[in-house]
């Protein structure tokens, strides 16, 4: 699907954002006498999502109120795309924004309109968008494109099932990508990752249907090297530590981190972006599978950074084949390194489905993505490489621990054990996202979903200057 604004040189009818106030909505003066009395005989109000459809003087449709509730000063709405719901609920047509209450951003508002327009249609017809609208004048229309791809992009990949999404269709997404922008594209795939010394990503995909692989993918360009590295584990059974059903349901998300990177490659290579930078895509595509060949609990497993690390839990797969393809990116020293992985159900716990934590030791660079999350609808929020904790992911008869017991501190001993692998980077930053939307909100359908991506996007001219 392509994300699109409807064509500025066709008929469009006027959208008028109201706020709601002490006294009544404050009605826009240029909505008209007829207008104002058709509304408050209507009851609108101007509370957050409110639709008045307003008729003209011959019975046809004028254009349309729409309630964006008081204005809230500095707090961020409740709704991270309240205007989206516009999208959602106006009649068939073009329309264009008729004012500016202030406090709206243009941007966002035209970004979460088209989030809300993504349909995912691969296996079941989807009612197109039926309410477009003309991009806003002064928007920058292509980067809110480039933007609204990549999410498209991540959503498609995590919403397809493992049925359709192993690794071998993980790697042909990214070999589209490559040549969509013309980068460069090596695999190594199955014994080969023996061969080449990717000793984790193959003791935790040896299982599956289809060969495990490491994806790497470079861009054309020169500048300061950006190292992306997603976790694309295609389906998590748990392997021999076998999670329960209802824990497998969503398995199919396990290569989010995948999705992700892919998703903000994406963005960058359509604005030209990736030409100021060396950027590199890597990805350990596995499936975390049962059979005679599985990894097991208790085994031990040499790295490829060096380090030994016992597998106390089959179902800490992750953190594993990151470990490989991070130890790898840090051979050539990037400037920026950056993980992404639906890794840890303590996450979840600590934040929510919504706020996906992020980890980075330079003070600088952590207030400028959490800048950036908030600016830009994507909110992100930062934990420590709590160090005391160091001593949690160090058994007795390996180097590491791939999941201390104890269930304390998930996310950041997994954090921790990561950053074990990333030394070399001149700067790492590892965020453990949930890649879904549990249900469905304005501009955010319910499936898989973006994180973190925007946050990057806007932060990575701060971080690289």
């Amino acid at each position: 699907m392509i994300p699109q604004f409807a064509d500025p040189h066709a008929p469009s009818l006027p959208l008028w954002l109201v706020r709601s106030g002490e006294d009544g909505p404050e009605l826009p003066a240029d909505i008209g006498n007829l207008a104002g009395r058709w509304a408050k005989a209507q009851g609108f109000s101007g509370k957050p999502g409110q639709l008045c459809l307003i008729p003209s003087a011959e019975g046809a449709l004028a254009g349309a109120l729409f309630g964006v509730g008081p204005d809230r000063g500095d707090r961020p709405p409740r709704e991270r795309f309240p205007l989206a719901r516009a999208a959602e609920s106006l009649p068939a047509g073009n329309w264009r924004l008729a004012n500016l209450p202030q406090g709206i951003d243009p941007a966002l508002v035209a970004l979460g309109w088209l989030f809300a327009e993504y349909r995912f249609d691969r296996y079941k017809k989807a009612e197109p968008p039926r309410a477009r609208l003309l991009c806003p004048e002064g928007v920058d229309r292509p980067r809110l494109i480039a933007m609204a791809a990549g999410e498209y992009l991540a959503r498609d990949l995590i919403n397809t099932p493992a049925s359709d999404m192993g690794p071998a269709e993980l790697e042909q997404a990214a070999r589209d990508m490559a040549a969509r922008h013309g980068a460069e594209i090596e695999t190594i795939r199955g014994e080969d990752l023996l061969a080449r010394n990717f000793p984790m990503i193959h003791a935790v995909g040896r299982a599956g249907a289809q060969a495990a692989r490491l994806i790497d993918m470079r861009f054309p360009g020169s500048g300061p090297q950006v190292t992306l590295v997603g976790k694309g584990v295609c389906f998590d059974t748990g392997g021999l530590d076998i999670k329960p059903s209802s824990s497998m349901a969503l398995m199919k998300k396990d290569m989010g981190g995948a999705a992700n990177v892919l998703g903000l490659a994406e963005t960058l290579a359509r604005l030209g972006l990736t030409r100021g930078m060396a950027l590199r895509v890597l990805i350990p595509a596995v499936e975390n599978a049962i059979s005679a060949s599985s990894f097991r609990p208790g085994d031990i497993l040499a790295s490829r950074k060096g380090p030994t690390v016992e597998v106390n839990n089959t179902d800490a797969e992750g953190r594993l084949v990151l470990a490989d393809a991070l130890a790898y990116a840090c051979e050539a020293a990037p400037d920026l390194l950056v993980s992404m992985a639906t890794l840890t159900g303590a996450a979840r716990v600590a934040l929510g489905p919504e706020l996906p934590p992020f980890f980075c030791d330079d003070d600088a660079v952590a207030a400028t993505l959490q800048a950036a999350g908030q600016a830009h609808a994507d909110p992100i929020w930062r934990l420590p490489f709590w160090e005391p904790y160091e001593a949690m992911i160090e058994p007795g008869i390996a180097d590491l621990d791939n999941a201390p017991s104890g269930g304390f501190a998930g996310a950041i001993t997994a954090a921790l054990f990561l950053r074990r692998f990333a030394a070399g980077a001149r700067r790492y930053v590892h965020f453990d996202i949930y890649g879904w939307q549990p249900s469905s909100a304005p501009g955010r359908p319910k499936g898989g979903a973006g994180q973190g991506m925007r946050a990057l996007l806007h932060a990575l001219p701060g971080i690289l200057a």
